[in-house]
């Protein structure tokens, strides 16, 4: 049995794979106004599409869907079949609350209750 596979049955299997990560994945990127659809993402970074992709580096905002998830700091790692890998340099996970300049105690009463 042999397993060669002819080139144009090997590139329509990669388009297929590309196409089902893409409309399975819903997170994306945005840079100066533009935004990426994000392949796949795993815990030191990403990939996204290569013939979409420039030459991305620095500081991206991703999203979940309309959910601002973080702000990264990355550089392009390696092209790999049809991706291009992003390493996170930093990673900062965006805050919906202010952020606080004061210690907050635990035993701290949780309201003041006025005497009439």
């Amino acid at each position: 049995m042999t397993t060669f596979v002819p080139k144009e049955v090997q590139a329509g299997l990669d388009n297929a794979r590309k196409n089902a990560l893409k409309t399975a994945s819903r997170l994306r990127l945005s840079v100066d106004g533009k935004t990426y659809p994000v392949l796949r993402m795993w815990k030191t970074g990403f990939a996204v599409d290569v013939d979409i992709a420039p030459t991305l580096r620095g500081l991206v905002d991703l999203y979940d869907g309309a959910i601002h998830l973080s702000q990264c700091l990355i550089v392009a790692s390696e092209k790999d079949g049809g991706e291009v890998k992003f390493e996170f340099k930093r990673l900062t996970a965006v805050s919906t609350a202010p952020a606080i300049d004061f210690e907050r105690r635990t035993d701290s009463p949780a309201a003041l209750i006025a005497v009439h």
